[in-house]
């Protein structure tokens, strides 16, 4: 039809038929390249298309595990502490194992019911903007908590009752926890003090426990890695190291992030 069409309006003009080949050979080219520039066209398309589907798949994939091990990390390690203490009790002050094997019981009903929220949050699609995950008004029970395993933890919050938008909030609140899991893990630490400040455009946290320290050259775990990921995600920065006692000495370990607060995101 092309080449009937092209040998028409040739003919019309007067062309020599010898012209005829070439100019059909020339449309047909035309027609052929944009096809194919279309069909490539299509197909980045649909490459982009699944590069996207992939990217979101592994990101809900990041964003689970590190709910989970938070959650989980956080109270299997005071859970396995407090079961060690009400263990080396148990002979000498049955009274205390069984105050300390009531707190284990009252942890890890709470982390089934915090796992239970986590994950239905997490499998609901169309968020209408509640969260119940925990955020910073959380911090009590988490010193609670950690002192029931054996651990005293002080938390001064600046201003005692920080107006933050739902995301940052949690995700403070799971960074103070780490922290002081992580030393009382890894750091036998006794005792640790969480700093908190809130200006309504960033929130800055520091805690610092009297633990052993980071040995020479150590490298970050799960738990730290996941503290800079959190941080991470509101564009905030991460610092970790050598800290200092509340004497002053030196020694323990120091954790210190800055969040950032999305503009028009605080709460009234």
């Amino acid at each position: 039809m092309v080449a009937a069409t092209v040998a028409s309006s040739v003919g019309d003009h007067g062309s020599p038929p010898a012209a005829v080949p070439a100019v059909v050979a020339f449309v047909w080219l035309g027609v052929w390249a944009a096809g194919y520039a279309a069909a490539r066209r299509r197909e980045r398309q649909e490459g982009g298309r699944r590069l996207m589907r992939r990217d979101a798949v592994v990101d809900e994939r990041h964003r689970i595990a590190r709910e989970l091990h938070d959650l989980l990390g956080h109270t299997m390690s005071v859970m396995l502490v407090q079961t060690g203490a009400a263990r080396v009790v148990l002979d000498n002050d049955p009274g205390k194992a069984r105050a300390i094997l009531s707190g284990v019981e009252r942890t890890g009903r709470e982390a089934l019911d915090e796992l239970d929220r986590v994950l239905g949050v997490l499998r609901r699609d169309d968020s209408d903007g509640t969260d119940l995950r925990p955020g910073l008004a959380a911090l009590p029970r988490l010193a609670e908590r950690m002192a029931e395993a054996g651990m005293a933890v002080t938390v001064r919050v600046d201003p005692p009752e920080p107006h933050l938008p739902g995301s940052p909030d949690q995700s403070a609140n799971r960074l103070v926890q780490e922290a002081p899991t992580h030393a009382l893990r890894h750091g036998k630490a006794t005792a640790a003090a969480v700093a908190v400040c809130a200006d309504g455009r960033r929130v800055e946290i520091e805690i610092c426990d009297d633990g052993r320290g980071p040995s020479p050259g150590y490298e970050p775990g799960r738990g730290l890695l996941g503290i800079s990921e959190r941080a991470a995600v509101f564009g905030g920065t991460v610092e970790h190291g050598s800290g200092e006692h509340g004497n002053g000495a030196g020694g323990g370990f120091r954790v210190r992030a800055v969040l950032p607060v999305p503009p028009g995101g605080e709460r009234e």
